[in-house]
């Protein structure tokens, strides 16, 4: 198996090789004990990862990614002493109720886990992961981007490995920009603005669409510079009014109020033929964008181009909008054996190779800076390195952004308090503020002391 030259991948060649159930937080506990009644995964060092890798066993394996399947046939290729069960549990929230009712029942978790970044904080609150640190995983955090690292580590503590990464880019279609003679923006105002040339231009064009998605509000109010969300302990702290969020409002209200975004819901059929007739000019999102547009897109061939994100002054700013990772459950009989594949499975060449074969965007600083990642120049987006906007905006993202420890839940009321902002065309921070308080009184229902 061949390895990147970083510190942490020098060392790892010696292996050669809907709505989640509501919290518990009487399990909640900062050591290494079950609280889910599976075995502990106990002290360890990255000796016992090895001598794991060698010995071999079987463990379970819960993902919906698009590589998994190649991903696990190569790993059992390098170490035929190890069987992976590979299970597709769902796509994230029918996998996370799953994942939280094994943990309620104490058995029936697998023992590596797929996890987006918004979920870490509450599985590993209410201590579902095992901390990777005590093998030695705390020496990988150079090999990936700073965000995604701190999505998936909490202090000293590591509960997974980063897979891939979102950070935003303002992705465009330069045949409607050009046919309403409209400048790319590099600033919100000049979004605004070109919102309404381009609606103004063709009644049935808009500049984006926008339904109400936790996922894209939250990234543009951690691009906002927002830090809605702190948390201490069982100490959180919610102000979904901090100067970050109304700053979002402020840009995003004239839009909404002003009918400038398209009431597509994204992934919808009506949503990709937009994307494919030219009826939707942009999308804000996540790097992990291009391979959805070549397949689910493709009369747009040849028009589409990817731009920085705007910004409030013009200075570089992005946000994670996406992504995840992989953890290992408390409930793994063979903590060692599936933290060396979970090593293998985000930290070597080959392995993250197939994953950006399916179409992935990496989180690891080697691929992002390598010059045959950055030299991509696929003929969709007209021949343009899409790579080299994507792989600045992953170093531009805006430091100390934080989930909630239950924002699982928080995503899944969303449209039943900000989306109402949506559906009416009002003012978006009521829909904030009634979110918030949602938010609040859950919280405390949990157990947890929550501040707003």
């Amino acid at each position: 198996m061949k390895h990147l030259p970083s510190p942490a991948r020098r060392t790892l060649t010696v292996l050669a090789a809907g709505t989640v159930a509501a919290l518990a937080l009487a399990g909640c506990s900062t050591g290494g004990s079950d609280a889910s009644g599976g075995d502990s995964a106990g002290s360890g060092s990255f000796d016992s990862v090895e001598a794991a890798l060698e010995k071999g066993g079987e463990i379970t394996y819960w993902s919906w990614t698009p590589s998994a399947e190649a991903q696990v046939e190569a790993f059992e290729k390098e170490y035929p002493n190890v069987t992976v069960n590979l299970v597709n549990a769902g796509t994230n929230n029918e996998e996370y109720t799953k994942l939280q009712n094994a943990i309620k029942a104490g058995s029936g978790a697998p023992d590596v886990v797929q996890i987006e970044y918004y979920a870490f904080p509450q599985f590993a609150l209410t201590d579902a992961f095992v901390d990777l640190s005590q093998y030695g995983f705390s020496d990988f955090e150079d090999d990936y981007t700073a965000s995604t690292w701190n999505s998936v580590t909490d202090g000293d503590a590591v509960y997974g490995l980063p897979q891939d990464s979102g950070p935003m880019a303002l992705f465009y279609n330069k045949a409607v920009f050009d046919a309403a003679g409209v400048e790319v923006p590099t600033t919100w105002d000049e979004y605004y603005e070109a919102a309404k040339t381009i609606h103004a231009a063709d009644p049935d064009a808009y500049i984006t669409n926008d339904t109400g998605d936790a996922g894209f509000a939250t990234s543009m109010i951690w691009q906002a510079g927002g830090k809605p969300f702190e948390t201490s302990g069982t100490d959180v702290t919610i102000d979904l009014q901090d100067e970050g969020s109304a700053r979002w409002t402020e840009n995003w209200n004239r839009l909404v109020e002003e009918d400038l975004v398209a009431p597509y819901t994204s992934w919808s059929d009506e949503w990709f033929r937009a994307l494919g007739d030219g009826s939707l000019a942009t999308l804000v999102i996540g790097a992990w964008m291009p391979g959805n547009l070549i397949s689910g897109a493709p009369d747009g061939a040849g028009d589409w181009r990817v731009a920085p994100m705007p910004t409030y002054d013009g200075e570089p700013a992005s946000a994670e909008n996406g992504g995840g990772g992989q953890a290992v459950t408390q409930q793994s009989e063979n903590p060692e054996l599936a933290a060396g594949f979970l090593s293998w499975l985000n930290n070597s060449e080959e392995s993250i190779s197939i994953f950006l074969e399916s179409g992935g965007f990496p989180s690891t600083n080697a691929e992002l800076s390598s010059e045959e990642f950055l030299a991509d120049a696929p003929e969709y987006f007209g021949g343009q390195k899409i790579n080299e906007v994507l792989a600045a905006a992953a170093g531009d993202v805006v430091e100390g952004w934080s989930y909630l420890p239950y924002q699982v839940y928080g995503n899944s009321i969303f449209g039943d308090t900000v989306g109402q902002s949506y559906q009416n065309g009002t003012d978006l921070n009521d829909g904030l503020t009634a979110w918030q308080d949602a938010l609040v009184e859950y919280g405390n229902a949990q157990g947890f002391a929550v501040n707003k």
